[in-house]
């Protein structure tokens, strides 16, 4: 069990997750804290000021610039998962980023949040307006705030911007996923299909799980289905039907180039499947901290048409291609899936993440987002996705999309970090857009010295981080597979 656990853990740092983690309606404030304590520190540049402390149980840490020039980036951090080793409170998505930022005037704050791993929902969103709260009270009102988020935290940015319009100035986020029921809805449609493709004479609870223990027993099975499937191409063409069902990309490592082969695609389709959902944030054993958190299991396939899910996916010819050349029949596979036992939601559980988690559209600031084209874990469809939302709710021109040609999840440098969050600077000072055509971004990353070029790789464990070009495309995700809205 020992070995095991450690190849969870690995698999899970290998592909953190986003779009799982957003707010509540409720907010909270440090001064009715029931306790707040602040260390205050120095660093090297005497003048710069370093606070960290605890307000109501959740760590926090704020970074004042040797002259601040009145704008605050507060950072909602991405998904720990349960039991992670957390070390530290991040800023940004990359220590450089943090640096520039103070370098140039920005102050920077974030909560860790009480609780710090798992599925925060409504301890996040209350731990970073209360982090909020007593920056504006013992620093001072920025003239600017800017909501930031990294992979979960990218909802969590977004909904303190929707719900506090009044105290945000824009928002940017890194590889972030907005639509936290339809992850949750897409994590079972790939475990059910794991199950019902992959391990048929397997009894695997999928959620509601008995115990942890039991939970992770199930995880393992499917697990092992997944490991299986890669040996024929039976197993193959199945895993693709599988990743079809989220547009789970076929593009796993930061650093390498995208894969042409249909079967290494497939191959690395296999390793999201495997990492980032069985082992992540949508095997059972990640159901036990989410349905301890919100009151049950949120998740239903109930009414889904895999069918026809297959056809808006933007993978249906790959697919059909690895079905043919396995000598399968792929509409006898459909009818499996169309004849398995379906899973209900609790209700209770529903009605928690559309309150808490769900983001409405109704965004009345200026937001960039970045994200990686090959993020299997957090696909770029919820960009678009949540941006088709803001139009829809009047929001018009409020939002820019901004793509990276890279494999892996946040696979962003801190020049395009600093590019992204210059680009909704400008348009909150100016009042218009700047230039965010794929040349003028990589014309305004290779300003940046190297340093700033470093792109981590999630997939390797030691994680690997390597200097790399500028990537910026021009690029439209396919539409979100199980939006919530």
């Amino acid at each position: 069990m020992r070995n095991w656990t450690r190849q969870v853990h690995r698999a899970l740092r290998g592909a953190l997750v986003a779009a799982l983690v957003a707010s509540t309606l409720a907010g909270g404030s440090a001064a009715g804290a029931t306790s707040a304590t602040t260390d205050r520190a120095g660093s090297t540049d005497e003048e710069r000021r370093s606070y960290t402390g605890t307000i109501d149980g959740a760590d926090y840490r704020v970074e004042m610039p040797a002259q601040w020039n009145g704008t605050l980036v507060l950072y909602s951090h991405g998904y720990y998962p349960p039991a992670f080793p957390v070390e530290g409170i991040a800023l940004s998505n990359s220590l450089e980023t943090e640096t520039w930022l103070l370098d140039h005037g920005v102050a920077l704050a974030a909560s860790n949040y009480k609780g710090v791993t798992g599925y925060q929902v409504e301890q996040g969103y209350h731990d970073q307006l209360a982090l909020l709260d007593w920056f504006e009270e013992n620093i001072g009102r920025p003239d600017h705030t800017i909501s930031s988020g990294q992979s979960m935290g990218g909802v969590s940015a977004v909904l303190l911007a929707e719900r506090n319009a009044d105290r945000f100035d824009g928002v940017a986020t890194v590889c972030a996923g907005y639509d936290p029921q339809g992850t949750f809805n897409a994590g079972l449609d790939i475990t059910f299909a794991v199950r019902t493709l992959l391990a048929p004479d397997q009894d695997i609870d999928l959620v509601r799980p008995s115990s942890p223990e039991e939970a992770e027993a199930d995880t393992l099975l499917l697990q092992q289905a997944v490991d299986t499937a890669l040996t024929t191409p039976e197993g193959r063409a199945r895993l693709a039907l599988v990743a079809s069902l989220n547009n789970v990309t076929g593009w796993w490592s930061a650093h390498g180039p995208r894969p042409t082969d249909p079967q290494a695609v497939i191959e690395q389709q296999a390793l999201w499947i495997r990492n980032a959902y069985v082992l992540g944030f949508a095997g059972p054993t990640a159901r036990v901290d989410l349905e301890a958190k919100v009151g049950g299991n949120p998740s239903f396939n109930i009414g889904v048409d895999y069918r026809q899910q297959l056809g808006r996916s933007s993978q249906q010819g790959q697919v059909e291609q690895a079905y043919r050349g396995a000598g399968l029949d792929l509409g006898e596979d459909l009818d499996r899936l169309a004849a398995a036992p379906r899973i209900d939601a609790d209700p209770g559980a529903l009605a928690s993440i559309y309150r808490t988690s769900v983001p409405s559209g109704r965004l009345s600031v200026p937001m960039v987002s970045l994200h990686s084209v090959g993020d299997g874990g957090a696909p770029p469809d919820q960009e678009r996705w949540y941006a088709e939302q803001v139009r829809d709710h009047g929001g018009g021109d409020l939002t820019r999309q901004l793509y990276v040609g890279r494999g892996q999840h946040c696979s962003i440098s801190a020049a395009d970090e600093l590019v992204a969050v210059q680009t909704v600077m400008g348009r909150i000072d100016t009042g218009a857009w700047p230039s965010t055509d794929p040349q003028s971004l990589n014309d305004a990353v290779g300003e940046f010295d190297p340093g700033y070029q470093l792109v981590t790789d999630l997939s390797t464990w030691p994680i690997e981080r390597e200097a790399m070009p500028p990537a910026f495309v021009q690029f439209t995700p396919p539409r979100h597979m199980r939006p919530s809205s």
